[in-house]
């Protein structure tokens, strides 16, 4: 493989990011990574720590950089990859994230897709990311899907990119703590790295790193509720979510827009949606045709428009779900119909559940992605059978929140009073 002078990206996680391979560079500088620039890695979260602005390309940069401080690590303990499959594990590593859409996953919850299919897709049609591809090594680019959708034939190479830790968690979990300044990510990856082994082709650690493994666990675990399943970066997603979906409703009604949406109205209306249509849509597109719908004359997405700019978030309520909850809430509907305000819109139940640990048991059902140590002895082990802390994390159910959203304001500004007051008697004291 054709080798360059060392490049760096200047880099808060790792310090530098570093590029040593033609090949990796050449993918940095097509159109369909540089895209990843204008796209946040946390979405609507930034509404809620305000420095999480860092997009999806410093991000897919990182999860390169860890791949290869792995690719690295197993080396001193020896374990040499081929290079081809260096390569593969790195492209692989770069490109993971592509598919991704504005605003990620409220984007993919409104226009049913999946952002892994559209990874895939942009890896193998005709775009500039295939064609650096295949100029490496015809059919490179099908090896490089293969390793992304877990398919590819060496386990070890889909292990640095995908198992229950990975690159990608390992920098998401890194960059995302650094730049939302929640410590809770805060890991011990060097210790993590120098502990890694490969034992029948898969990576596993010796026991001596089960504390940095527990740590990492419950790191992430608590960045998932402190941070990605925060109330307000919630409610900022069901914002835009609605915004869409009003969107599409109008369009597919025939409705006439006062300003031409253009490619807009192509994701709604084409059958199949093209590879080229998705692209041409990031956080910056969405946010403009934002601007240009507060002067909609529909009043629900004229509302959901001037929410998403100017930070007007539903209010939350968490509740216990019960045959009387249900009950109110149906109410709550009903009073706010009379109000002239739509609940299919503004009356939404959410529910999160997540685990410290996706425990898939051990011998003889322990999946691949399962985190097994290798004992003083020799012998290896998943880390529940080792670990006090993560036996006790699967032993209990994993923690779940309801929540339901609402406008609060567009309620109180009613001027139906005895309405208004009904919904308002239905609500816990501290939300009104």
């Amino acid at each position: 493989m054709v080798k360059l002078e060392e490049k760096v990206f200047r880099d808060p996680v790792y310090g530098y990011v570093h590029v040593f391979d033609k090949l990796i560079w050449d993918l940095i500088q097509t159109k369909e990574v540089q895209r990843l620039r204008r796209i946040k890695q946390l979405g609507g979260t930034y509404m809620v720590f305000h420095t999480a602005e860092h997009s999806r390309f410093s991000h897919s940069l990182g999860v390169y950089e860890m791949a290869r401080k792995i690719i690295r690590a197993l080396m001193y303990c020896g374990t040499v990859l081929e290079e081809e499959e260096r390569l593969l594990v790195l492209s692989a590593a770069l490109l993971h994230d592509l598919g991704h859409g504005p605003f990620s996953h409220s984007f993919e919850s409104v226009f049913n897709v999946r952002h892994e299919l559209f990874t895939e897709r942009i890896i193998m049609e005709d775009t500039e990311v295939n064609q650096v591809l295949e100029s490496y090594q015809k059919g490179f680019a099908t090896k490089v899907r293969d390793v992304i959708n877990k398919t590819y034939e060496n386990p070890l190479v889909i292990n640095i990119i995908s198992s229950q830790l990975d690159a990608d968690r390992l920098d998401y979990l890194l960059r995302d703590a650094y730049f939302t300044g929640a410590p809770y990510g805060e890991i011990d990856v060097e210790r993590i790295l120098r502990t890694m082994r490969v034992v029948n082709n898969k990576i596993v650690y010796k026991v001596s790193g089960m504390h940095a493994i527990e740590d990492y666990l419950m790191s992430r675990y608590q960045m998932y509720w402190q941070v990605y399943l925060h109330s307000t970066g919630r409610s900022f997603d069901l914002v835009i979510q609605n915004m869409l979906r009003r969107v599409r409703e109008l369009v597919l009604s025939g409705y006439q827009f006062r300003h031409p949406i253009g490619a807009l109205a192509d994701l709604f209306l084409e059958k199949d949606l093209s590879v080229e249509t998705y692209l041409k849509f990031d956080d910056a597109t969405i946010s403009h045709y934002a601007s240009l719908f507060v002067e909609e004359e529909d009043e629900i997405l004229s509302d959901f428009a001037d929410r998403f700019i100017h930070r007007r978030l539903l209010k939350e309520m968490h509740y216990v779900p019960n045959d009387e909850v249900n009950k109110n809430l149906i109410k709550i509907g009903e009073y706010m119909s009379i109000l002239g305000i739509n609940p299919t819109y503004y009356l939404i139940t959410d529910h999160s559940v997540k685990t410290p640990y996706d425990y898939y048991g051990h011998k003889t059902n322990c999946l691949p992605d399962c985190i097994e140590l290798l004992m003083r002895d020799g012998s290896i082990k998943e880390i529940s059978e080792v670990s006090t802390i993560i036996k006790g994390i699967i032993a209990v159910k994993p923690k779940q929140e309801y929540k339901i959203y609402f406008p609060l304001d567009l309620i109180k500004a009613s001027g139906n009073v005895e309405i208004k007051n009904k919904i308002l008697e239905l609500l816990p004291e501290n939300i009104q």
